[in-house]
């Protein structure tokens, strides 16, 4: 969690605690839920000013995942998502599938990707088959996708 210049101190380390507990794709409400279990008067400010901190040092994440809240992960390289516009439920998406895009541009257009950022927003197999809408939450999704 450490990075050059970032002080460490108790709040950033129990607001980037609460992501690895919640296991990445949370919001500054959960964060602040979870953190509440145990320090009920835990500020919702202080898990702001900690999710500044952490993001400038690298540590973790913001996902920007189509409507509604900010979504915070353990930064770990790129992050794809498609995102069920229904239900919310974020997938991550390959990262050969990436890469072949980035090849495809480069080889057929000779346009040469400095940063790639995906997101697709759809509707997951679940919420297609269910007769009626599904909350607004943001679970991540249980299947992953995977070449034929």
């Amino acid at each position: 969690m450490t990075a050059t210049g970032m002080r460490r101190t108790a709040q950033r380390s129990m607001v980037h605690q609460a992501i690895v507990q919640l296991g990445g794709h949370c919001t500054a409400d959960q964060i602040t839920e979870e953190l509440r279990r145990t320090k009920p008067t835990f500020p919702r400010s202080t898990v702001y000013r900690g999710l500044e901190a952490l993001i400038a040092s690298g540590a973790i994440y913001a996902a920007h995942l189509g409507e509604g809240a900010t979504h915070y992960e353990l930064a770990s390289g790129e992050h794809h998502h498609a995102v069920c516009q229904v239900c919310g439920g974020v997938l991550h998406i390959e990262e050969d599938l990436v890469t072949a895009i980035e090849g495809h541009l480069e080889e057929q257009h000779r346009f040469k990707p400095v940063r790639t950022e995906v997101l697709v927003v759809g509707i997951c197999e679940s919420c297609s088959r269910a007769p009626s809408p599904k909350s607004a939450r943001r679970p991540t999704l249980a299947h992953v996708h995977k070449s034929p």
